[in-house]
């Protein structure tokens, strides 16, 4: 089985390597290909990985290229992980919001369009060629921003699957919370990728006990102080926002945080150049510890159990991804990509049916999901009235002189990714 990881030269790729390593009974990798342009970096990455599989025993062959066609060619999946512009591109999306007063952030918001305009034509680009070199080859997609993305790879017709690491996080630590196997609690977990709550907790299955009240009530504050949100909004929901939805309940609060702090974009930049001077030590073969403040917890297991159950030929494995809504969601369109847990094989992911939002969440899915529909013609198509129209309708924006300031702001920092602007 050949596997293809495109941005493998970035410092997330020795967890997903660990997980490779750990997990190789589900998912017996025997090439494992590394594509990144960054050569330096590609080999700092490349190295440690040859050394994780080494020490764990791992048969599997990892090289490296920066050659995507010939790295791609026959793979039976291929993970795309990339940030185009890379940390400094990060950094501008999380700075040049808060001049307008809005929060700064890569995945949502201003800069979260920014983010998707710069993304979306190359990771079809990189599809296009992975059609060509491997036409079996299904594609699992963690760049962010994961929902878009999926969507665009979707109406291009790519066997494609969006992941992200927010629910298996919340498995894990409900599981912990009742001290429970992770394999044995079901999240009802519904909404859109960055914009998802948990509406029910269960242990055994879909047909468990919900043990949410039971959490909310001996562990709120806990769940709370996790997610930097007041034990008030648990309470007043009765549910559990994924961390992004502070975004959108203390808009006003996080922009004052944002602008008193170094932004996350250089925390983890100056992380990100302790994790390769850490790499680069021969010595070196395993995951250090000080990936775990990076990000992406449980990213490894949660992208080998994706990629077992699509390349497995066993039964469905049922796990919260990514995929085209259908009719799970009945008041968003059939071709809008949504959160929600699914039973994956082969042939793909199928939603399993999740409790229907009340107005509450089901406005705020809407609203969002109307605004993705123009960021992704806005990425498509091009054109400053069409990323003026996509600020304009994110909830996070929502008035004209603002949408149009930072219209202009995203534009003036995004031009030399952008050939239109």
């Amino acid at each position: 089985m050949k596997l293809a990881v495109v941005g493998g030269g970035s410092t997330y790729t020795p967890e997903l390597v660990d997980g490779f390593a750990r997990l190789r009974d589900a998912l017996p990798v025997t090439e494992l290909v590394l594509v990144d342009p960054a050569a330096e970096r590609l080999e700092l990455v490349g190295g440690l990985a040859r050394r994780i599989f080494a020490r764990q025993g791992h048969p599997g062959r990892i090289t490296t290229t920066a050659d995507l066609d010939a790295g791609v060619a026959g793979a039976d999946a291929v993970l795309l992980q990339l940030r185009v512009g890379g940390q400094a591109a990060r950094l501008q999306d999380e700075t040049w919001p808060l001049e307008c007063g809005c929060v700064g952030q890569e995945t949502t918001g201003a800069g979260g369009l920014a983010k998707a305009l710069r993304t979306v034509p190359v990771v079809l680009d990189i599809a296009e060629r992975v059609r060509r070199a491997a036409p079996g080859a299904w594609i699992i997609d963690f760049t962010n921003p994961v929902g878009i993305v999926a969507r665009a790879l979707l109406q291009a017709g790519h066997k494609a699957v969006g992941l992200c690491n927010v629910a298996i996080g919340f498995q894990r630590k409900f599981a912990a919370l009742l001290g429970a196997e992770p394999a044995s609690v079901h999240l009802d977990h519904v909404g859109l990728n960055h914009l998802t709550w948990e509406f029910g907790v269960r242990l055994g299955g879909p047909e468990g006990e919900d043990l949410l009240p039971r959490l909310l009530a001996e562990h709120g504050e806990a769940i709370a102080a996790d997610l930097r949100l007041p034990r008030a909004v648990l309470d007043r929901l009765g549910v559990v926002p994924s961390y992004y939805l502070r975004y959108f309940y203390a808009h006003d609060a996080v922009v004052r945080e944002l602008g008193a702090k170094p932004s996350r974009a250089a925390e983890v930049a100056a992380m990100e150049r302790e994790l390769l001077s850490l790499y680069a030590d021969p010595a070196l073969d395993e995951k250090p510890a000080l990936l775990a403040k990076r990000g992406g917890a449980f990213y490894s297991e949660a992208a080998v159990e994706l990629a077992a159950a699509l390349l497995g030929g066993g039964g469905p494995a049922v796990q919260v991804v990514n995929t085209r809504n259908g009719v799970t969601l009945p008041f968003l369109p059939e071709d809008a990509v949504i959160e929600v847990q699914a039973a994956v094989d082969g042939s793909g992911p199928v939603p399993l049916a999740v409790p229907r939002p009340d107005p509450l969440y089901a406005g705020l899915l809407a609203h969002v999901t109307a605004y993705e529909d123009l960021a992704l013609d806005a990425a498509l198509r091009g054109g400053r009235e069409r990323v003026a129209r996509a600020l304009l309708a994110h909830p996070l924006v929502g008035q004209f002189d603002l949408a149009e300031a930072l219209t202009d702001r995203l534009l003036a920092h995004n031009k030399e990714h952008l050939p239109w602007a």
